[in-house]
């Protein structure tokens, strides 16, 4: 087979038609090969940057700061990693960069640089959030509008003792201040307990503000959450964060745990000065702001993983809400489904298919029961709801319901094997609750939560 080599032009070509920003330096940090697209982002010509050292070209960058040189230093790539700097001619730009060493063997070449351009994104960004501040701000309050509530914890729909006794301590938390932790698997109605918190607050009137920290790139949700100045990065202008627009009312953070460890310091710098610092500004605007927050596990539980920092979790888990999953509460079935169907009376439910309901796992909770049942009317067509319309994740659900030896439902029996288990530890521990945990293999203030749910259980069902 004939070989074909690479010309260094070919190459440069190849290079230099590629859509990404590309810089690569060698060992010593000076820059050997420097595409077109790198020179558009950073405002620069290829002449002012080839054949120069880094911080030659972009004082503000130090040892610690590029990316470029972090990676000449350490060997080790550096993947998706943001970066805010400034050019010679003091333009501040902002990119997210993937680095990786240039190695022969062991030996240290060099290192190249992939970057994306987030400035454009965070423009497109700003001018919705412009957008929204402008409704906000207009007193528009006919229509509904992003900082309007559209449910009330009447909207939670259960007959369970221990969702029960969650709604109590909701209405209790909202008559304060105080920041509200709210977590539970996905599907099992945060943002509604979240909003009807808002909705029973003394903050009513102001806006409620929801922003998933897991929905957009980190880069972009420092900008969000605390807003911009003029010339902050390129297309900057000056406009408020989500903490301003919300002042007044409510903030609600969901998948918190997914915010970055550093934006979560800044946030909570935030929350203890009663301020915000936009970026790139350098004086601080008072906020007043209810904070809460939510997640799909147990807050300690992020904690010991390191995905939630254990001095903002004291800060804001002043007032916990645990919500319990579906496959824990299954009489809340039956009353969902009814409730579903309250405005389709001609639709019947064969019991077979209650059942399957109620023996099913729902891994996507309320969220994935409900959507189930808008699948099921679509093809019954105003026909019976029979077992053979399920989806076959349904179908294969079974439940022993018919043995005469049953002593009860599988809920009771499984909630009493919990309790005797849980006794059982407590026993081996001494009382001791951290030790007890350990015993079980689970996050303390989910054993401090169950053990609370019982007594609670005990003092309902002896009234």
């Amino acid at each position: 087979m004939q070989n074909h080599n690479l010309s260094k032009e070919m190459l440069m070509a190849i290079l230099d038609g590629i859509d990404e920003a590309i810089h690569a330096v060698d060992k010593d940090g000076i820059t050997i090969y420097y595409n077109k697209v790198a020179a558009e982002y950073d405002g620069m010509t290829v002449e002012e940057v080839l054949g120069k050292h880094l911080l030659d070209v972009f004082p503000s960058l130090t040892e610690g700061t590029s990316t470029l040189l972090k990676v000449l230093n350490t060997k080790k790539p550096i993947f998706h990693e943001n970066q805010r700097y400034e050019n010679k001619n003091g333009q501040m730009l902002e990119t997210v960069n993937t680095t990786i060493p240039i190695l022969n063997g062991t030996k240290l070449l060099g290192a190249v640089e992939i970057a994306k351009n987030y400035g454009q994104l965070n423009t497109l960004s700003n001018k919705l959030l412009d957008l929204q501040a402008k409704i906000h701000q207009a007193g528009i309050r006919k229509r509904l509008t992003p900082f309007q509530v559209t449910y009330q914890l009447s909207d939670f729909i259960t007959s369970d003792p221990s969702c029960l006794h969650m709604l109590q301590d909701a209405k209790l938390f909202a008559s304060s201040n105080l920041p509200i932790v709210i977590w539970g698997e996905t599907g099992t109605g945060k943002e509604i307990v979240a909003q009807g918190i808002h909705h029973h607050s003394k903050r009513i009137h102001g806006p409620f503000i929801a922003q998933n920290c897991g929905a957009i790139p980190s880069t972009l949700l420092e900008s969000i959450l605390f807003g911009t100045e003029k010339g902050s990065y390129t297309g900057a202008t000056d406009r408020k964060g989500l903490f301003e627009m919300a002042s007044g009312g409510t903030l609600f953070l969901d998948e918190m745990n997914s915010m970055p460890l550093e934006l979560q310091s800044k946030l909570l710098r935030a929350l203890e000065e009663g301020a915000v610092r936009r970026v790139g500004g350098t004086s601080s605007i008072q906020v007043d702001v209810r904070i809460i927050t939510a997640m799909n596990e147990s807050p300690e539980a992020c904690v010991e993983k390191g995905t939630f920092r254990a001095d903002l979790f004291y800060r804001l888990s002043t007032c916990p809400i645990y919500i319990p999953p579906l496959r824990e509460r299954t009489k809340d079935i039956k009353l969902l489904l009814e409730q579903k169907l309250q405005s389709r009376i001609e639709i019947e439910v064969v019991p077979e298919v209650l059942k399957k309901f109620q023996s099913y796992h729902w891994p996507g909770n309320v969220r994935e029961f409900l959507n189930t049942i808008e699948y099921l009317i679509l093809r019954a067509n105003q026909e019976p709801l029979t077992v053979n319309l399920l989806p076959a994740k349904l179908q294969r659900a079974q439940m022993d319901v018919s043995s005469p030896k049953s002593t009860g439902s599988l809920r009771d029996i499984l909630q009493e094997t919990e309790e005797r288990i849980i006794k059982e530890a407590l026993s081996h521990s001494g009382g001791n609750v951290l030790r007890a945990a350990k015993l079980l293999d689970i996050p303390r203030q989910t054993l401090q939560y169950k053990m609370s749910k019982m007594e609670k259980e005990k003092m309902y069902t002896s009234k």
